[in-house]
């Protein structure tokens, strides 16, 4: 069944994750028409449940901060944790240099989406659930032509002045009208999977934190949720998962296993859910904008999670992708240039943390990440803003992180040259 009639709009939006629902909420209180157009129904699983504390002032100026901390458990930072000397180094969100907030929340991504979602509509958004977009058309005029269908099969059609793609990994304009390159230095996969009976970080204080267990081949994942659940996940390189020929569950344990520090925590650990796992984890567009479109979120690219950036990177990219929309309403001129201005913010950002986690595996890296100087120039510090999600910082920052890169390179040319 189809409806020939196109629906008008001011801006469509694919997806109902964290982007498309920010960049909904902050139009439609613009005063304009927004259709928001989610594939499932709310609430849905999904993994990366550790949010950051540059997060807290995005969700106070969405409205939704009380929501959030209702259903969130409180994270006062992120420890790191070794097998190989180092042992454990915390990171507390209020030493960050220029730090906007001194917590964020660990949250089920269920119900954290939900919120947003369900905000975006109190905003004045039309939301629609079960329903998938299919093809993204151009016209001739100045609108587009969207098809979607809906769960009993209806074809349904929208005529949006503008567009977003927040359609997340399903990447839908990157595969219909650009291309999607897969991370090569960054070539991972993940299991995971919800547990109960797996203990906290220990220490004062330290109930609420992500713990970051940094392991031979990759790193586990250990957040702690609500009703004493624990989201744990293992996240390998390509040795990790080569030549395995048993279950995956047999694949998961023999990585606990191989860990002592993990496998300490994970001694009675007892799975809620049967274990997920996801491929070809990281990569990026080569666009991030066309005519009438942006993309922002996980649908233009997406980095491993070692330092839980993917809600924050979203969030932050839907501000800028709702600001070109409205500009571009305005003017095509001024939204294509307010574009190219936010993909160049968008490639900075993914630049920065990629850093960090291009070498998280290297052991020299872990040494230094692991035993961060803090004086004279607050290396430590900068690390944490980072951390915290400050992704665009000023020069307070970027002055003792480049210092930290310095040092590292200068340590990595001497081991190299020495043959150590």
């Amino acid at each position: 069944m189809t409806n020939n009639s196109p629906l008008p709009c001011d801006v469509l939006i694919i997806g109902g994750g964290p982007a498309g629902s920010t960049a909904a909420i902050t139009l439609a209180r613009q005063g304009l028409d927004v259709v928001i157009i989610e594939k499932e129904q709310h609430p849905r699983f999904h993994i990366g449940e550790s949010l950051l504390a540059c997060n807290i002032p995005i969700l106070k100026e969405l409205g939704v901060l009380d929501d959030v901390a209702a259903i969130g458990v409180y994270k006062p930072g992120a420890e790191f944790v070794t097998d190989t000397g180092e042992g454990r180094m915390s990171f507390p969100f209020r030493y960050a240099i220029d730090a906007q907030a001194d917590h964020a929340f660990q949250v089920r991504r269920a119900e954290f989406d939900e919120i947003l979602f369900r905000h975006a509509a109190k905003a004045g958004a039309t939301t629609l659930e079960k329903t998938r977009v299919t093809k993204v058309s151009f016209t001739s005029t100045a609108t587009l032509l969207i098809e979607a269908r809906t769960e009993t099969g209806e074809m349904r059609l929208f005529a949006p002045r503008f567009l977003l793609d927040a359609s997340g990994r399903d990447t839908l304009m990157l595969r219909q009208h650009g291309q999607k390159y897969s991370d090569l230095r960054n070539n991972k996969a993940a299991i995971f999977s919800h547990f109960r009976n797996v203990p906290r970080a220990e220490g004062e204080g330290m109930e609420g934190y992500i713990s970051v267990h940094l392991v031979q081949g990759g790193w586990f994942w250990m957040i702690p949720l609500p009703d004493d659940v624990m989201s744990v996940g293992f996240v390998g390189d390509h040795e990790s998962f080569k030549h395995h020929g048993g279950s995956l569950d047999a694949l998961f344990w023999k990585h606990v296993q191989a860990s002592p520090s993990v496998q300490a925590r994970m001694a009675k650990a007892e799975a809620l859910a049967p274990l997920s796992t996801t491929g070809n984890y990281s990569y990026k567009g080569d666009k991030a904008w066309g005519e009438r479109y942006f993309i922002i979120g996980d649908a233009f690219g997406f980095l491993d999670p070692v330092f839980s950036s993917g809600v924050m990177l979203a969030m932050k990219g839907a501000l800028r992708g709702a600001h070109v929309a409205s500009q571009w309403l305005l003017s095509p001129q001024w939204g294509r240039k307010a574009a190219r201005k936010a993909e160049r913010q968008t490639r900075q950002e993914m630049q920065l943390i990629s850093w960090l986690v291009y070498r998280i595996n290297d052991p020299l890296l872990r040494y230094f990440f692991m035993r961060p100087k803090n004086k004279p120039l607050r290396m430590r510090d900068a690390i944490i803003a980072l951390l915290a999600g400050n992704f665009a910082p000023s020069w307070r920052v970027m002055i003792p992180f480049r210092a930290f890169t310095v040092i590292f390179g200068l340590a990595k040319r001497f081991k190299h040259s020495s043959g150590l």
